[in-house]
């Protein structure tokens, strides 16, 4: 059995590993939920723009403090944890720390991947059922962490999903990743989505690990 040393790599929630965090989780918790609020109601229109005066007013406030742009600056400031951690947090997909995130957590068992989420109205595509897109996401991500066990992690060539039923929201959704095979610097992932014992989707996807480092990518200047 092969073991993974990244402590992200779990099925429970990881605490914060700082005030900072912790914080910013409470806040991007506040704002998932004035998100699912704002899908979901039909109040007053003069309360909404009520509303609106004080978050832009609130967005204002933020706009002034320090800005960090891209997680490379955040690691590289070493204020604010290193990059797995920061990554932990911001992750569009993953990150407990970014209110866009549903999030999916993952993790790697005897070469074998595994995942959950749940998806609640800010994510619906068909009626009562997660968008398409956001389903690829998820994929996306998921299948991004499980090709760590061909041990050469890479970036996104393809994904080619296979929606079988559409994937309801509000439900304990259940991943699961294998690795076909690599090949030079290609790896090739398949994954399944369930809710339930119900497969809604299936993914092929490729990934090729670059020539350079990835973060040789990312420019120092937010850009």
């Amino acid at each position: 059995m092969r073991t993974y040393d990244n402590h992200f790599l779990t099925e429970e929630i990881t605490p914060p590993f700082s005030d900072e965090w912790e914080a910013k989780r409470r806040m991007a918790l506040a704002i998932k939920q004035l998100t699912e609020v704002l899908v979901t109601s039909s109040p007053d229109i003069d309360k909404m723009h009520s509303i609106a005066d004080q978050l832009e007013s609130t967005a204002q406030q933020f706009s002034e403090s320090p800005r960090i742009y891209g997680r490379p600056a955040w690691a590289q400031s070493k204020e604010h944890g290193n990059y797995g951690q920061i990554a932990h947090e911001l992750n569009p997909l993953s990150g407990w720390s970014n209110p866009i995130a549903p999030p999916v957590r993952r993790w790697i068992e005897d070469d074998r991947a595994y995942g959950s989420c749940h998806c609640g109205w800010a994510y619906e595509g068909p009626p009562d059922s997660v968008h398409g897109g956001i389903v690829a996401a998820i994929f996306d991500e998921f299948l991004g962490m499980a090709q760590l066990i061909g041990g050469q992690p890479g970036m996104t060539a393809y994904l080619n999903v296979k929606y079988h039923s559409p994937t309801p929201l509000h439900t304990d959704l259940k991943l699961e990743g294998w690795l076909e095979k690599t090949e030079g610097r290609k790896t090739f992932m398949h994954g399944e989505l369930r809710a339930a014992d119900t497969v809604t989707a299936r993914c092929k996807a490729l990934f090729v690990q670059p020539r350079i480092p990835m973060l040789a990518y990312t420019k120092r200047d937010g850009s």
